[in-house]
């Protein structure tokens, strides 16, 4: 199968969408959207599994069992710890939109997104949703893909397509997300298209999959936010079925959900660098995993990186404190890229600190550890640790 990797964002037979801005940010951009499915349409999401989860995703997870139609989505208020007000705002955002388009409110998905704690106003949904279903056209993704952010440098979207007997399979995504990054599910916000005919079943277990080996790996500072979600929504305009040819969608799907959880990554919140950090060799996949994650999350590490500092010292010590079975100083192999630094749990006798230094300074680092010799292993991308994360966080209310 040949992927092609558009280059421009692909619309989806069967999916209508506009974005304004109603007033839920205070700066005048685009904050509220709407996705608009076609009938026959299926939808299959994951959710955030934060405990304290918003009030848009509990109504999301309930309304997910109907017959999904319509996507809407603010940003700039995430409705979170706002108690039964906040459902209730957002059960009343639901059937506006749902008079609007002559659907049960049940069909209506909602997600928020922005600042934690403050109810989510009701009057944008009730002074813009005539405006926002007149604005409905397919050719409005790209709307909806700045419509989303909160702060973010950069909108993240993209396409992929394949054939299957002469017919084309389309496949778009967008998503959201700079900060409060380490997804334990799918990601901040991330909506995905296409034209296959599927189940909400076979959808399910085909996003499960590809948001495991892609969102679910990535990390910016550890945090898991309250009204993380993920959707997939199949039109089944192409005229073909997804059964008849899994295998090439999932490896359609793995690689257009892997794209956006890199972008997201690349603009993690005052990042300077785009970081893997890749292990090996342990019992279990999961326990290279563990290693991985205490690595990129370790603020010693992610400074030493902003700092372009090869402190090597750093990233043993973070895979030390990892609390899995198995490791053995002297099996241990550290590298940068491909500069060997730890050889067999020692400093490698060719390392220097100027080479490390070179490796450290680019702006993309595979960090590889080898802790044995099984085939189990793991991948996570993450980012450096800056003033400017800090920055950033500290003013995001003021």
């Amino acid at each position: 199968m040949a992927l092609e990797m558009e280059s421009a964002l692909k619309q989806v037979s069967g999916v209508e969408c506009s974005s304004i801005a109603s007033g839920i940010k205070n700066n005048g951009a685009l904050d509220l959207s709407l996705i608009f499915l076609s009938k026959g349409s299926t939808t299959a999401a994951v959710f955030t599994q934060n405990v304290f989860c918003a009030a848009p995703v509990l109504v999301a997870k309930n309304h997910l069992s109907s017959d999904v139609r319509a996507l809407l989505i603010n940003s700039g208020n995430a409705n979170a710890g706002t108690g039964e007000k906040g459902l209730d705002h957002t059960f009343k955002s639901c059937e506006i939109i749902a008079n609007e388009i002559a659907i049960d409110p049940q069909q209506v998905l909602p997600f928020s997104t922005g600042v934690i704690g403050q109810l989510l106003p009701i009057e944008p949904f009730e002074k813009n949703s005539t405006f926002l279903v007149k604005k409905l056209a397919a050719a409005n993704m790209n709307q909806v893909a700045r419509g989303i952010l909160t702060t973010d440098l950069v909108e993240k979207s993209h396409s992929i397509s394949f054939e299957v007997n002469g017919k084309k399979v389309t496949l778009t995504g967008i998503a959201k997300g700079s900060g409060m990054i380490r997804p334990d599910m799918a990601t901040m916000l991330s909506f995905i298209f296409t034209d296959i005919g599927a189940s909400q079943e076979e959808l399910q277990d085909c996003l499960s999959l590809s948001v495991n080996q892609s969102f679910n790996r990535i990390t910016v500072d550890g945090d898991t936010s309250t009204n993380d979600a993920c959707t997939l929504s199949a039109t089944n305009q192409s005229g073909v079925q997804l059964r008849d040819c899994l295998k090439d969608f999932q490896i359609a799907l793995n690689e257009l959900t892997k794209t956006l959880a890199h972008m997201i990554v690349r603009d993690g919140e005052g990042a300077t660098k785009f970081v893997e950090i890749r292990t090996s060799g342990l019992d279990t996949d999961e326990d290279c995993l563990k290693v991985a994650y205490t690595v990129a999350h370790s603020p010693l590490v992610k400074t030493a990186l902003f700092a372009s500092d090869a402190n090597w010292g750093r990233i043993l010590a973070a895979v030390g404190r990892s609390k899995v079975n198995g490791l053995v100083i002297e099996n241990i192999n550290i590298y940068l890229n491909n500069l060997p630094i730890i050889t067999a749990g020692e400093l490698d006798k060719q390392y220097t600190e100027e080479a490390g230094s070179v490796e450290m300074s680019k702006s993309e680092i595979v960090i590889r550890i080898e802790m044995g010799k099984s085939s189990s292993s793991e991948s996570v991308w993450t980012t450096d640790l800056s003033y400017d994360y800090v920055k950033i966080n500290a003013e995001y209310r003021t």
